[in-house]
């Protein structure tokens, strides 16, 4: 029972668990929450019959709800129909109102078209206005554009390109910006870079057109720049000269007033001349217009290209620099060609330095030195060739201030000019060379030019005139009456006066070099001595040797190179008066004119005894001795006294040679003719000789040795000239006096009377007069009328052999 009561209970518990679900899925269903899936599911469940007992409650529930309707509609029902009824009395007061709202809405649609219609108009008035203002809006930010715009075209119209430039970066960079949207704006963005590459290409055009003008300019300019630094240069020189103008007036006052005069008139000209230019001072910005290149270094550094734009403008210049430093191959011809090199590359520099002054960066001052030194290895390379062909020193001498002008116009532009200077240095050994060359050619005329014959002075005038042109002095001379003769020749003052006028134009060179008077004085020195021991020696050297020239001609060029010695010191004098530098200075150079007129003296002195000796030669060779005669004709040969009286005549004009000079000709023509005539009386092809062809032969000697001690030179003591002949007259006497006994017994002895007799001329001469039986000489008269001297003549000649062979085997 128990278990079947709590089975019951179970079930009932069960059953009332089921109905509570129901119910909670009923509320559910009317609370119109969703989804119901989940209530639904729960009311079908694993329970049989769940969804009958499901619709019961269902239905049961509808029921309630239909009961609760039925009372409210029960409750509500009479208010509705008084509800209708009114309804029902108002609609015909609603279709009457209906048929009044009809009308007015058509009498106020009919009123309101109009209205509408003006609304429109004013809306659309509205809106026009509205465009017309964002129009001028937009139109204000677009006029500054287009503006901006005409006035770029209007600038590159008139080649305003650097402000075009400006004007393109105020479009991009604040104008553009504002319009971007707009189609046309786009466009002239997109023809910006077109319009600047356009710049770019006509700044360049005018550029090249700029370095091309440069180029053709460039002379003009350095013309006139080296024009300026001249006139100041001379100005300068000028004032100088004109406070030291009398140097050289106490050594020779004519010369010297020519100077003063020549440089009175220089300041003068100078004066005038600056005079004249002093308002026509015109620099390389009044020659050529610069602005194109301003113009395209602004342009190109505006669009960021300056560096491309400076190492195109440094190329360029640097082909102009190639160009401008290669010479015309005629250049060495004349001075303007060289005047238009140096113009050329003075302009090319001058336009360097205003770039550099008046830009900033396109040239560098390293650019500039790189270039000059780079240009001045090449100048001194051409003047080097060029200078080497000018044979003409008044053209070197043009060249020479050429390049100090040059040099001092670069200079004044701040390039180093060292070089150049010390390039004159070179120039002016071959300018002393070229005035040697010329001064050679003007002693050679003045020697040509010479009778060679003293100076012939008819009054004080005269006299005056010779002295001023040379300093001679003479007391002696001037005691004497005029007219009266100078010693040297006319070729002597004009020497002198060309020395001078060299030592003249060898400062020329020296003047403007920048070097002190020491040295000045130094370089004038030297170039004299090269003057005096070079061509002026060369000049006498080959005077000397001139087959023209004779004894008395030889005469006079020693006279006249002892005057020229003696004057060397008054040159040392017009040195040091023109330069100031006294002689006593440590390191002043000497002049070796002393050297140079002796060496020239010693020459002429030697020419004299080579021309003496040529001449007793040519007497000589008229000789005409009959070799076999019997008997001497009692009187000396025709042509020895000629030669005799040829000595004497020519030993007279000798009395103005130095004693010793004199001496030595009279000497050497005596020793020289007796050598010939022993030479004569030994020739190889004379075979015979007769007694009286001997005697005849002794004749001439003893003429010789009268003259030799008539003293024709004086100085000589006792027999002194005799002794030239002693070896002819020994040998004579042994052979007249046929003393051979005495020979042959004091041969070797110094107390010999025969010493100077050498046994094989004894033996020679003996042979020629014994050999007869084949050649019918003297001795055939001998063998018939004395056989024992024959024997006696055989036996001398026997020992003399064996005399001439011991000779021969002690040496």
């Amino acid at each position: 029972m128990a278990r079947k009561s709590k089975s019951n209970m179970s079930e009932l518990y069960l059953e009332d668990n089921k109905d509570q679900i129901y119910e909670n899925a009923l509320a559910e269903i009317q609370s119109f929450e969703l989804p119901l899936g989940t209530t639904l599911r729960s009311v079908y469940d694993d329970q049989p019959n769940a969804h009958q007992r499901f619709m019961e409650k269902l239905d049961a529930c509808i029921r309630n709800h239909d009961r609760e309707i039925e009372k409210m509609c029960n409750f509500h029902h009479q208010g509705f129909v008084d509800a209708i009824t009114e309804l029902l009395k108002v609609r015909a007061d609603a279709e009457k109102l209906k048929v009044q709202v009809t009308d007015t809405n058509r009498r106020l649609q009919d009123a309101g078209k109009e209205v509408i219609a003006q609304t429109e108009e004013i809306i659309r008035c509205r809106v026009q206005q509205r465009n017309i203002t964002t129009v001028v809006e937009k139109l204000q930010l677009c006029l500054p554009v287009l503006e901006m715009y005409s006035k770029l075209k209007e600038q590159m119209n008139v080649k305003r390109y650097y402000s075009a430039l400006k004007t393109m970066e105020q479009l991009e960079n604040l104008y553009l910006p504002r319009v971007s949207q707009y189609r046309f704006c786009q466009i002239m963005i997109e023809n910006l870079p077109k319009l600047r590459e356009e710049i770019k290409e006509i700044s360049m055009s005018d550029l090249k057109d700029f370095l091309e003008s440069i180029r053709k300019h460039s002379d003009k300019i350095g013309e006139t720049a080296m024009k300026q630094a001249q006139q100041q240069k001379t100005f300068s020189t000028a004032l100088q000269k004109q406070n030291n103008v009398n140097y050289g007036r106490n050594m020779h006052l004519g010369k010297s007033r020519i100077w003063e005069s020549k440089n009175e008139m220089t300041l003068k000209r100078t004066f005038e001349e600056e005079d004249e230019h002093e308002e026509e001072v015109l620099t390389a910005q009044d020659l050529v217009d610069f602005s194109p290149v301003y113009r395209c270094l602004h342009i190109y550094s505006v669009l960021g290209d300056g560096e491309i734009f400076e190492n195109y403008y440094r190329k360029q210049r640097r082909k102009q620099a190639r160009l401008v430093l290669q010479p015309q191959s005629s250049m060495h011809e004349t001075v303007e060609g060289y005047r238009r090199y140096f113009s050329q590359i003075v302009g090319f520099f001058v336009v360097e330095d205003h770039i550099l002054h008046v830009t900033q960066g396109l040239v560098t001052r390293t650019y500039t030195d790189e270039l000059w030194n780079m240009a001045l290895s090449k100048i001194i390379a051409v003047l080097r060739t060029h200078s080497s062909y000018c044979s003409d020193p008044d053209l070197v001498l043009e060249l020479k201030n050429l390049i100090v002008v040059f040099a001092d116009t670069l200079q004044g532009y701040g390039f180093p000019v060292n070089r150049l200077f010390d390039l004159l240095f070179e120039i002016r050994d071959q300018y002393n060379e070229t005035l040697l060359k010329k001064w050679s050619g003007l002693f050679r005329d003045i020697f040509e030019a010479d009778n060679y014959s003293p100076i012939p002075v008819a009054n004080e005038e005269e006299y005056k005139i010779v002295i001023s042109k040379f300093p001679f002095q003479d007391p002696e001379l001037d005691k004497q009456c005029f007219p009266k003769k100078l010693p040297m020749s006319q070729s002597v003052p004009q020497i002198y006066i060309q020395v001078k006028e060299f030592i003249y134009a060898s400062l020329k060179f020296s003047e403007s070099l920048h070097r002190s008077s020491t040295e000045i004085d130094d370089m004038l020195r030297k170039s004299t001595n090269l003057l005096l021991t070079r061509t002026l020696s060369s000049c006498l050297q080959n005077l000397i040797k001139k087959p023209h020239i004779g004894l008395t001609e030889l005469v006079q060029i020693i006279i006249n190179t002892t005057h020229l010695e003696q004057a060397c010191k008054y040159l040392e004098d017009f040195i040091t008066n023109i330069t100031s530098v006294s002689q006593v200075t440590v390191h002043t150079a000497r002049l070796y004119g002393l050297s140079t007129f002796k060496d020239a003296r010693h020459g002429a002195e030697g020419e004299i005894y080579t021309k003496l000796n040529q001449k007793i030669d040519e007497f000589i060779q008229i000789a005409d001795y009959d070799w076999t005669m019997s008997e001497s004709d009692g009187r000396a040969s025709g042509y020895l006294m000629d030669l005799i009286n040829f000595l004497r005549s020519t030993f007279q004009v000798f009395t103005h040679l130095p004693g010793k000079v004199a001496q030595t000709a009279c000497m050497s023509a005596c020793q020289h003719l007796s050598t010939s005539l022993m030479q004569m009386l030994l020739d190889s092809e004379l075979k015979q000789i007769s007694m009286g062809a001997i005697q005849q032969f002794n004749l001439d000697v003893i003429q010789c040795e009268l003259f030799a001690s008539s003293e024709p030179v004086p100085g000589f003591q006792g027999d002194t000239l005799q002794l030239a002949f002693i070896d002819l007259r020994q040998l004579l006497d042994l052979f007249m006096v046929w003393d051979w006994s005495t020979y042959l017994a004091d041969y070797g002895q110094s107390s010999s009377k025969y010493l100077r007799v050498n046994p094989s001329t004894a033996l020679t001469l003996l042979e020629n007069m014994k050999d007869t039986s084949k050649k019918n000489n003297i001795f055939a008269q001998f063998r018939k009328n004395d056989r024992d001297k024959q024997k006696l003549i055989e036996t001398v000649v026997k020992q003399l052999r064996s005399l001439v062979n011991g000779m021969s085997q002690h040496t």
